[in-house]
């Protein structure tokens, strides 16, 4: 049987999970909530840079995009960042949708998968 590797494990969730090189990321939010919508998806994206790299990968080789935003409308600010963060060419499959955070202060959640 294949080995399942999990990192940062609580009882809601691990915030990443590895299993045949494949490098699934719980949704990712910003810590300092006072940050405008560049603010918390610069501070989103480093956190990924992160994880990503304790997983032996790194933003070239993502899969698949899951973005949150609070307000549809911070998409375009968004995507600057998104944009500037992603290596030319290696866009993933993504979606972008508004939704509901779980805390209102919250204004994006990013979840990436990746391959090693």
């Amino acid at each position: 049987m294949s080995k399942i590797t999990r990192q940062g494990t609580n009882q809601i969730l691990s915030t990443s999970v590895e299993y045949h090189n494949f490098v699934y990321l719980a949704g990712i939010t910003a810590d300092d909530l006072s940050k405008d919508i560049k603010g918390q998806t610069a501070e989103v994206l480093a956190k990924i840079d992160a994880a990503l790299e304790a997983n032996g990968t790194d933003n070239t080789r993502l899969l698949t995009a899951q973005i949150w935003l609070k307000d549809i409308r911070d998409r375009g600010a968004m995507n600057e960042l998104w944009t500037a963060w992603l290596p030319a060419g290696q866009a993933p499959c993504r979606a972008c949708v508004e939704a509901n955070m779980a805390d209102p202060r919250h204004l994006v959640e990013i979840m990436v998968t990746a391959c090693r």
